[in-house]
C-alpha cells in the first residue's frame, strides 16, 4: 500500500475540479470543503486506505532521509487519526514495533499498538520503553496545539509543544536515533533549535510537497541522537 518512493508529489494531476453548492455553508466552510474535494493527496489517501493526507508528509520525508526501517521501534506522539502510525507500521514490518499515543480515540491499525495517554505525563517516557522493550529507534510528532486566532500566541504554544516532544524524545531514544517533528515557521525557534542542535548531530528543516503551499508549516529533521551522556555544547 505505501511502498517506499510511492510518495512522491501529486500537485501535477489534473481531474476534474468538484465545486460544492451553498446550501447554507458558511464561505469559509465552503473553501474547505472545495479544497478537501479537490486535493490530490485527500483524493489518494482514501484510494489507498489511508487516515489522512498527512500521510504524505512522513513518505515523503522518509523518501529523503530513509528514517524508517524494517525491525525499528517507533513512537508516534499525537498520533490520530493515525495516518503516521500506519506508515510507520507498513515500513517496520513485524519484526518492528509501533506505538501510537493520542488522548483522542484512534481506530485500530494493523501493526501498530494505540495508547491513550498524555504523553506530558511524568511517567508516559518509562511506559513507552516498557511498551517498546526497549528504547525508541525514532520518535514522530505531527502534533498542533490548538488555535486561539492570536497569530503571536499560537506560535509560542506551537513551540512550548515542540520543545515538549523533543524533551520526550531525548528521554526514550537509543543512541543515533531519530526525531521529526512538526513546527511553524516565524520567531522564538532559536532557543529550540540550539537544545536540538546540541542533543543531535544534523538538524534540518523540510517542507514536504505534501504541506499545503499556503501553510506555514516545515518539519524538523534531528538525526544522530547523541543519547543521554555528555553531549556537545549548542
Amino acid at each position: 500500500m505505501t511502498k517506499r518512493g510511492s510518495g512522491g508529489t501529486l500537485a501535477g494531476r489534473r481531474s476534474e475540479r468538484v465545486k460544492v453548492k451553498d446550501a447554507g455553508k458558511r464561505p469559509s466552510s465552503k473553501r474547505w470543503l472545495e479544497r478537501q474535494l479537490n486535493d490530490p493527496y485527500v483524493i489518494e489517501a482514501k484510494s489507498r486506505g489511508l487516515r489522512s493526507r498527512a500521510a504524505f508528509k512522513l513518505l515523503q520525508l522518509d523518501e529523503r532521509f530513509h528514517l524508517l526501517k524494517r525491525g525499528q521501534r517507533i513512537v508516534d506522539l499525537g498520533a490520530a487519526p493515525g495516518g503516521w502510525s500506519q506508515v510507520a507500521a507498513e515500513r517496520v514490518g513485524p519484526t518492528g514495533r509501533v506505538i501510537g499515543i493520542d488522548l483522542l480515540p484512534v481506530d485500530a491499525i494493523p501493526g501498530a499498538e494505540i495508547i491513550a495517554l498524555d504523553f506530558l505525563d511524568p511517567a508516559a517516557p518509562e511506559r513507552l520503553r516498557a511498551a517498546l522493550g526497549g528504547p525508541a529507534d525514532l520518535v514522530l510528532s505531527d502534533m498542533a496545539a490548538p488555535t486561539t486566532g492570536h497569530a503571536k500566541t499560537d506560535h509560542l504554544r506551537i513551540i512550548a509543544l515542540a520543545e515538549a516532544a523533543h524533551a520526550f524524545a531525548a528521554e526514550v531514544l537509543v543512541p543515533g536515533g531519530s526525531f521529526v517533528c512538526k513546527l511553524f515557521q516565524g520567531g522564538a525557534t532559536k532557543d529550540l533549535l540550539q537544545a536540538l542542535k546540541r542533543d543531535f548531530a544534523s538538524v534540518r528543516h523540510v517542507k514536504p510537497a505534501a504541506s499545503r503551499a499556503d501553510s506555514a508549516e516545515i518539519y524538523i529533521v534531528a538525526t544522530g541522537f547523541r543519547g543521554a551522556g555528555p553531549r556537545a555544547p549548542a
